[in-house]
């Protein structure tokens, strides 16, 4: 039944939902499982879930039991082990027993992935901040001296420094040079990058396999990429073939075998077939 003022998708079999001003998390059954207590409320991750209550943050588990205390300003979910908290102002990370591992020194943190995690600090310059990123032991594998940096996807991540995006690997070295206007991560082998005007990918090389043609390029999944030309959409596979017509006002990267597609503000599903 409809009797939820918010609610979000499901995560290891539970979500949050709010009513009457509190969280509390509910099973697929829709059987309200943890008390509707908190101020906020996080997915679950690896088997926790972060909450807040009167702007101090804690850790549960799936029978609502308080598994690590009230101690923090701000928390996220646990990544590779790990997850973020914030306390007297800055950022660092404890493992699932509590316990600090990583000290409170950064200013803003991000979740771990393929073993690193993007941590900034704020400078006294034009930007303002430091970027870069450190290993599980703390120690700060890529120096904090990009603008940006994101996510490690496929043994890559992408940094950016002075309004251009390039990408280094996990020793700091640059493998694709800072070149490109904006660029995402790395996905089933490529990577969609923008020019001044237009998107296309490249490889782990950089080496560009698709044109930059594009006025937008999503990323691939399941060998297909949706991308728009010309305020259509269509979507292509990895040697640049359009495989589904650009005849759609929207489209959405393929799951399970399907992409959604928007046209005349009517939303459906297309194969590979159409």
């Amino acid at each position: 039944p409809l009797k939820y003022d918010e609610a979000a998708s499901f995560s290891e079999n539970l979500a949050w939902v709010k009513k009457d001003g509190k969280y509390g998390y509910i099973d697929k059954k829709g059987k309200e499982v943890i008390a509707f207590k908190y101020d906020k409320a996080g997915y679950f991750s690896e088997g926790l879930a972060w909450v807040e209550i009167d702007e101090k943050c804690a850790y549960i588990n799936k029978k609502g039991n308080e598994v690590i205390p009230f101690n923090y300003d701000a928390a996220g979910e646990f990544s590779e082990g790990l997850g973020r908290v914030k306390k007297d102002g800055k950022f660092g990370y404890i493992n699932k027993k509590g316990k600090k591992v990583i000290s409170f020194k950064y200013d803003e943190a991000g979740d771990f992935s393929e073993g690193l995690a993007v941590v900034v600090r704020y400078v006294d310059t034009a930007w303002g901040k430091v970027s870069g990123y450190i290993n599980k032991n703390g120690k700060e594998v890529v120096k904090l001296k990009y603008d940006w940096t994101g996510n490690f996807s496929e043994g890559l991540g992408c940094v950016e420094k002075n309004v251009l995006d390039g990408y280094v690997n996990k020793k700091g070295k640059l493998i694709i040079p800072l070149s490109y206007t904006d660029a995402g991560r790395f996905s089933e082998g490529l990577a969609a990058v923008q020019g001044i005007y237009k998107m296309g990918y490249v490889d782990k090389k950089g080496k560009v396999v698709i044109k930059l043609k594009y006025d937008y390029a999503d990323e691939f999944q399941e060998g297909l990429a949706a991308v728009e030309k010309g305020n259509k959409w269509g979507f292509i596979d990895k040697k640049g073939n359009e495989v589904i017509p650009f005849k759609y006002d929207g489209a959405w990267n393929f799951t399970e075998g399907l992409g959604m597609v928007e046209k005349n503000g009517k939303l459906g599903f297309v194969d590979r077939s159409k």
